[in-house]
């Protein structure tokens, strides 16, 4: 359940709450968020190289349209987790974008260059259902 308010929270950055339902679709009709636990998360010299490579790859894709990297925000309600070290939260125009965005040579390229970095890893992945 705690992960379900951590993925609204990020959705939450990626679609501002006073948008019209017809822009919020503009954004991507699939969302993919992920969470990622780093190893050492207090290393800087690892957060940098994490970073750089993820703001590498997101810049670099093809198919990404809406994009958000945060870290836990200085919040804290029973319903929050801030135990992760990094939420990645996309938008894609739809599921065959995202599938062709997961053999991307940028993205294989940061999985091969990150996840030595990372003890953990959760994706939400969802579609819209708001419509027109």
């Amino acid at each position: 359940m705690k992960y379900l308010f951590l993925t609204l929270a990020c959705l939450m950055v990626v679609s501002c709450s006073n948008q019209s339902t017809k822009s919020m679709q503009k954004q991507g009709d699939f969302a993919h968020i992920v969470y990622f636990w780093l190893t050492t998360p207090n290393s800087q010299e690892d957060r940098k190289a994490f970073e750089t490579s993820l703001i590498n790859f997101i810049n670099h894709s093809k198919y990404i349209k809406t994009k958000h990297v945060g870290v836990p925000a200085n919040t804290n309600r029973p319903v929050i987790d801030r135990s992760y070290s990094y939420c990645l939260s996309l938008t894609f125009a739809n599921k065959a974008d995202q599938d062709l965005y997961q053999e991307e040579d940028v993205h294989l390229q940061f999985i091969k260059e990150s996840s030595h970095l990372w003890e953990k890893v959760i994706v939400y992945d969802s579609e819209n259902i708001l419509k027109d």
